[in-house]
């Protein structure tokens, strides 16, 4: 059984649009990768961490954003990152999907389909969402400073990608020296 980072995609590993807020981007054209999250990703493979990207792309049944838009931007993120998998709900909340995020229906599917144990696991994200999937699942959450954070407490809120890798890192240093 393998160990996996749930990657939120949206802030982490693409830079969002800022029309007056965060949003995901809804073309081909608006999608720019995060280099900077390549060392990131680096690292928690090296550790040992399968890299399993979740994200919710409700703009797909909304009609803003079209499949082949949102499969060129998924082939260029597994051009630039040592991905295991991409994972997406295409689903608006009233669908009432199990897939959809807070759910739990994606992780679930990458834990069969790649064997993991979901209580080692960790999930990355600047998405209040995630911060409830990971609840549920009972894998560790780091949080990264957003506006998608809601009303989650950010005082919690780690600033960055990298010092959430940083942070995961630290814990675990903690855990094996004290067991």
């Amino acid at each position: 059984m393998k160990k996996a980072a749930f990657i939120e995609r949206d802030t982490l590993l693409n830079l969002a649009t800022t029309e007056g807020q965060q949003k995901t981007p809804t073309a081909w054209d608006q999608f720019h990768v995060n280099k900077g999250a390549l060392t990131c990703l680096q690292r928690l493979r090296a550790a040992g961490y399968l890299l399993i990207v979740t994200t919710n792309q409700p703009e797909i049944s909304e009609g803003t954003l079209s499949r082949r838009d949102l499969d060129r931007m998924h082939d260029l993120l597994r051009a630039t990152f040592p991905l295991d998998d991409i994972m997406f709900c295409p689903h608006e909340v009233d669908d009432d999907c199990p897939c959809r995020k807070p759910r739990a229906g994606m992780f679930h599917e990458a834990a069969f389909k790649h064997h993991l144990l979901l209580g080692q696991s960790v999930v990355i994200s600047p998405r209040w969402q995630d911060a409830q999937v990971a609840r549920v699942i009972g894998a560790s959450i780091f949080l990264i400073e957003s506006p998608w954070l809601g009303s989650a407490d950010h005082q919690f809120a780690l600033r960055n990608l990298d010092a959430a890798v940083d942070k995961l890192f630290e814990r675990e240093r903690l855990h094996y020296n004290v067991a």
